[in-house]
């Protein structure tokens, strides 16, 4: 197995969320959600997963308050799942914010009131990571699209 190393990146996130997410259709299927998070990126903390050059993942974070951050959005190259590149981004991302003295990070993802197999694993992952569910929103992303909440203590 490659050696992955996870570090912050500050300069060229757009393009590796890019790169990242068009190779990643089942998730990030629509063209205007994709430029909106390559453009969040830009000015977000954001760690990548390296496996030597080739970033291979990415975790970006947005803080919400002085005690609340969240997983904006997490991306792992389908060659590389499977492998524990997301479980060491989320513990990376974790690490980061206690810090920075962050007590609580949250992610939304698709609710399972919409069915979907591949936000079903996600689901499963972020429960796995010890992610609890806050509340589902029907109408935040479209009716479409219902929103579920989850949210995790980062206190030790």
């Amino acid at each position: 197995m490659t050696t992955i190393e996870v570090r912050e990146v500050t300069e060229g996130r757009g393009a590796i969320c890019d790169e990242l997410f068009r190779a990643l259709p089942k998730w990030f299927g629509i063209e205007g959600a994709i430029r909106e998070y390559v453009s969040d990126v830009e000015r977000m903390p954001t760690l990548v997963a390296y496996a030597g050059e080739r970033a291979v993942g990415l975790v970006a974070l947005n803080r919400h308050s002085e005690w609340t951050s969240e997983i904006h959005v997490m991306a792992v190259h389908p060659e590389f799942h499977r492998l524990g590149i997301g479980k060491r981004l989320v513990r990376e991302a974790e690490a980061y914010l206690r810090r920075e003295r962050t007590e609580f990070l949250s992610v939304k993802t698709l609710s399972p009131s919409r069915p979907n197999r591949e936000y079903e694993l996600t689901r499963r992952f972020y429960f796995a990571m010890g992610f609890r569910t806050v509340e589902e929103f029907k109408t935040l992303w479209g009716e479409a699209n219902p929103c579920l909440l989850l949210i995790k203590s980062l206190r030790e």
